[in-house]
């Protein structure tokens, strides 16, 4: 299990080592590395010294100053802003998706752009989203993306089509999701100093289906990792960019 890989090609090749499957909670796209602010897309477009200033203005919650930010830097470059973007995410699915081993089960996070993922995935990955598998014995449900917020990821969407997601799953022993459920300690950042946002619908179907495991990423410090509901084991399974180490599970 890997969620969170922001860029990370290379360890990502080596995760599924010695395992009968990996399974990627999503984020496969670096924009901005919060840690190291010269690597990501934003920072090969306008440097590092920009990088640096919209960090600052999102970790202190000025996000329309972020975003002013954004576009005075998007409107001096001679280039239109999608089209960038979308080379740039494709040159890193180009690595990202050649280096995941067979097989791999696959979800969206909040940063990654679903459209592009058919064109990057080969006959060992499959993609699920709202969907269920089996894997030696037990069911697995995936629910990708993330809910909105005022950093308008690529990704995000209503609570109302989330929750729709998750009550498409049904009955699951496993549920993974890119974002946690919404419990304060499983999704408080303790390095950004904020709350991210978790998912009320996966709570809900944690406390009615009574699943083994919950396992999800997105919040890449989070003040717990492991907690349980119930008879549900609620796992981080890591912020893969910076550990290069997956989570095993095992039955």
């Amino acid at each position: 299990m890997v969620s969170d890989v922001h860029g990370n090609a290379g360890d990502l090749a080596k995760a599924g080592e010695g395992a009968d499957a990996l399974i990627c909670l999503g984020d496969l796209v670096l924009f901005l590395d919060y840690a190291d602010h010269s690597r990501g897309i934003f920072p090969d477009l306008f440097g590092t010294e920009n990088a640096d200033r919209l960090v600052e203005l999102r970790t202190a919650r000025r996000f329309d100053e972020a975003r002013d930010l954004g576009r005075s830097l998007w409107a001096g470059l001679d280039v239109d802003r999608d089209t960038a973007i979308e080379a740039a995410v494709r040159r890193q699915y180009a690595e990202l998706f050649a280096a995941f081993p067979t097989p791999t089960y696959a979800t969206y996070g909040n940063v990654d752009i679903p459209q592009l993922w058919a064109d990057f995935a080969g006959a060992g990955t499959k993609v699920l989203d709202g969907e269920r598998i089996e894997l030696g014995g037990l069911v697995f449900g995936f629910v990708g993306g993330g809910l909105r917020t005022p950093m308008r990821t690529p990704y995000e969407i209503s609570d109302e089509e989330y929750a729709a997601k998750v009550e498409a799953l049904g009955d699951v022993d496993v549920l993974c999701s890119h974002i946690p459920p919404d419990v304060a300690e499983l999704t408080y950042d303790t390095v950004a100093r904020r709350f991210e946002r978790g998912s009320r619908a996966l709570l809900d179907a944690i406390h009615r289906v009574r699943p083994r495991y919950s396992l999800f990423g997105h919040v890449h410090q989070p003040l717990v990792r492991r907690m349980r509901i119930g008879r549900t084991e609620c796992v981080n399974v890591g912020h893969f960019a910076s550990t290069g180490k997956p989570f095993a599970l095992e039955w």
